[in-house]
């Protein structure tokens, strides 16, 4: 099965390499920087779309097989990155966005395996500049030119702890803080030096956790949060020091958000609700204040979005919606599961269903109304999409599509 696809890779791979080079490796824009985007929120703005498939349906643009992996994408110009798993080998791989091709990739001799998700690395690539930071299922965490692939440094992050490979494999994805690269490992943070690798501080010991570093401001002050089973730990990104914690003993996947009020929404992780909080500075001490705890809105592995006083997201496998004020749910409807993005301008949410349908969800807390739903892909989908322009890429363990999205009318330029 895999020689095929490997020859065809490898020609790809230097059809590639030579539209790279007619680039004169100039600097591309870094249009998807991540996991869920620049923000980690899962907001696009500026973009309004057709919401009537059943006259501009989306159009394929190209559908290519890909190795097994819980990756989404990041988007620099042209090309996109992803993680997967081909053989015993894990790994980073840069295709052409236009035509699905393989640019180039980089390929470690690492294979994890559970029997929650399969095989194949778990986290997303995140772009900085013009470099690639990636963390692989077992704990290698890589730095490679975007360009070419070219590795700038590579380290065994698992190495510089003493934590044991967790039960559903290391998923956190990089994030890029100044000259920093920060981590997750299990239970702890690991911020290396972004020239040389070289370690710079470890976080305290939190407990199993399956999420991402997220960089936030929080009452004017810039923080790396980061959601565990321990609960929730802010670090000041230079040095690693503990700026505070809130103790809330549940195992956690998905990242934090914060309303337009700057207080935190936290899910408490398993499927077992939600959590409202206030953190201020107050005579140099931080005070966390609980606004509410709901079970309204209870988020495992698929993350939540919030929009205009509400929050939007899986309880279980339906799309509910609730209230940031007190936590009541507005409505609950559907059963989709998997994932979804919001584009805000529009009031409306993509969903990428579990099951690999496409459906399109307003985001009104009045009622709930499906607007559209074709199917994308086939067999079980957990992995983001990702939106950039009018550009929807979805994948999941199996293939990766392509479509191009109409846009709305008084959209069009």
């Amino acid at each position: 099965r895999w020689a095929k696809t490997a020859e065809e890779s490898l020609l790809a791979q230097t059809e590639g390499e030579q539209m790279l080079q007619r680039t004169d490796q100039a600097e591309m824009k870094i249009s998807w920087a991540g996991f869920r985007g620049s923000n980690r929120d899962g907001i696009v703005h500026k973009l309004q779309i057709n919401t009537d498939w059943s006259v501009t349906p989306p159009t394929e643009l190209w559908r290519r097989q890909i190795g097994p992996g819980c990756s989404s994408f990041a988007v620099s110009g042209n090309y996109f990155f992803t993680q997967e798993q081909r053989g015993e080998d894990e790994m980073v791989s840069c295709y052409d966005l236009e035509s699905g091709n393989m640019v180039w990739k980089h390929s470690d001799k690492a294979r994890f395996w559970d029997s929650h998700a399969g095989a194949g690395p778990r986290s997303t690539p995140t772009l900085s500049d013009s470099c690639v930071y990636t963390l692989g299922a077992t704990g290698i965490l890589n730095v490679l030119d975007s360009r070419n692939g070219k590795v700038i440094w590579s380290r065994n992050a698992a190495a510089d702890t003493d934590e044991a490979i967790p039960g559903w494999g290391y998923s956190s994805s990089t994030l890029v803080v100044d000259n920093l690269v920060i981590v997750a490992i299990a239970s702890k943070l690991i911020a290396y030096d972004r020239l040389t690798g070289e370690p710079q501080w470890f976080g305290n010991d939190s407990g199993e956790g399956y999420s991402s570093p997220h960089l936030m401001t929080i009452d004017g002050v810039e923080q790396v949060l980061f959601m565990s089973l321990a609960g929730v730990s802010s670090y000041v990104p230079t040095d690693g020091k503990i700026l505070w914690e809130l103790p809330w003993r549940e195992c956690r996947i998905v990242q934090p958000a914060m309303d337009a009020n700057g207080d935190l929404i936290l899910s408490a992780g398993q499927g077992k609700g939600m959590r409202r909080i206030s953190v201020k500075q107050v005579a140099k001490e931080w005070k966390i204040e609980e606004r509410w705890t709901s079970r309204m809105l209870r988020p495992n592995f698929n993350d939540f979005v919030i929009h205009k006083g509400h929050a939007y997201g899986f309880d279980g496998s339906s799309i509910a919606c609730i209230d940031l004020e007190e936590g009541k749910r507005k409505w609950k409807n559907g059963r989709y599961g998997g994932q979804l993005i919001l584009l805000a301008d529009q009031d409306l949410l993509l969903v990428l269903s579990e099951k690999g349908d496409l459906v399109l969800i307003e985001a009104k807390p009045d009622k709930f109304t499906e607007l559209a739903q074709i199917q994308a892909i086939k067999g079980k989908t957990w992995n983001h999409p990702v939106l950039v322009d009018d550009i929807l890429l979805v994948r999941n363990t199996q293939e990766m599509v392509a479509f191009k999205l109409a846009l709305a009318d008084s959209f069009q330029e």
